[in-house]
């Protein structure tokens, strides 16, 4: 049976781990902004950590269940209530037939994912139910879910509520937030000056922020090195002749303010890219107030693999806290 959406919320998706293997054609990776808690809030609830659930970002949705279900509830701090009564984030709960999830104003983070038991069902889309909004592609019929629609839910595999994962294994936000860089391509497009100053500043999250990007300002606008245009690429120092665009590449169109690329971004264009926020850090951004202080900092190869051992070594010990 399935569940019916009372209220969407602000802007509340079908997401699962992502569509690879068609960015090389224009179509974004899509799926979750931060894949570690979609992983964890699945795992609760005795799904595949690959299951489609749902994104909220900001404000969460009100579902009204028609059939018994488990319910797991992670990355923004967004208080879960069942017909009223307060839930643990992190942690699996029971939603009887008849009762109504909704959720109290966000305290912290951005995005909350809500796993329930069996997956949600909807049809998959070149191999993946995540919502690609701005090419209609995927989800509940392409779009952000509303009041009336119906989320067909799979099987369920028998999990009992209680579980919880540890809050050692909660990532959280720093105070600024550090997100680590790798110099790209065209790093040398930018003088010394500027090159020391995007790594000394302190940036703010732009009100701009969404699946696509995020853009941060306050920081010192960057100069570029002079140059004859190659043929193609425009008269703007920040422009290039067009190339492709990796996951979590840093543009900064004019020299004002950085954007990063993220999981619906498109796959190439004609900025420049400074270079690349490394992917152990991707999961942060999704997790991004307007607002948010934030500083870059600067790796190198050997740093950023070492990251994302760190990394992987976290998503194990969910798993294993978990089972």
């Amino acid at each position: 049976m399935p569940t019916k959406v009372i209220a969407g919320g602000l802007a509340t998706t079908i997401q699962d781990l992502g569509r690879p293997g068609y960015y090389h054609l224009g179509i974004p990776i899509s799926g979750a902004m931060d894949r570690y808690a979609l992983r964890a809030a699945n795992r609760l609830v005795g799904n595949d950590e690959g299951a489609a659930a749902l994104e909220a970002v900001f404000i969460g949705p009100e579902l009204e269940f028609t059939e018994d279900a488990l319910v797991a509830v992670t990355g923004a701090e967004m208080t879960p209530r069942v017909d009223g009564e307060e839930q643990a984030p992190w942690t699996a709960f029971p939603v009887a037939a008849g009762q109504v999830l909704s959720f109290d104003f966000l305290k912290s983070g951005a995005r909350a994912y809500i796993a329930i038991s069996g997956g949600i069902d909807v049809p998959l889309a070149l191999g993946s139910r995540s919502t690609y909004a701005i090419g209609a592609l995927g989800g509940y019929e392409g779009r952000a879910i509303q009041a009336g629609d119906l989320l067909p839910l799979g099987a369920a595999a028998g999990a009992k509520a209680g579980r919880a994962l540890p809050e050692a294994l909660r990532r959280k936000l720093g105070a600024p937030v550090e997100l680590r860089v790798l110099p790209g391509l065209y790093w040398h497009r930018l003088v010394e000056a500027s090159q020391k100053s995007f790594f000394d500043d302190t940036w703010k999250v732009a009100p701009e922020c969404d699946r696509m990007g995020y853009r941060f300002r306050d920081g010192q606008s960057l100069d570029f090195v002079e140059r004859e245009p190659p043929f193609g690429a425009g008269s703007d120092p920040s422009n290039i002749t067009d190339a492709c665009y990796p996951y979590g590449s840093v543009q900064v169109p004019g020299g004002t303010e950085p954007i990063v690329l993220h999981r619906d971004a498109v796959s190439g264009g004609g900025y420049f890219m400074l270079g690349t926020v490394i992917s152990a850090d991707m999961d942060l951004i999704g997790q991004m107030q307007p607002h948010t202080p934030t500083r870059f900092v600067k790796v190198d190869m050997d740093q950023a693999l070492a990251a994302r051992h760190e990394r992987q070594a976290l998503v194990e010990k969910m798993r294993a806290a978990l089972g």
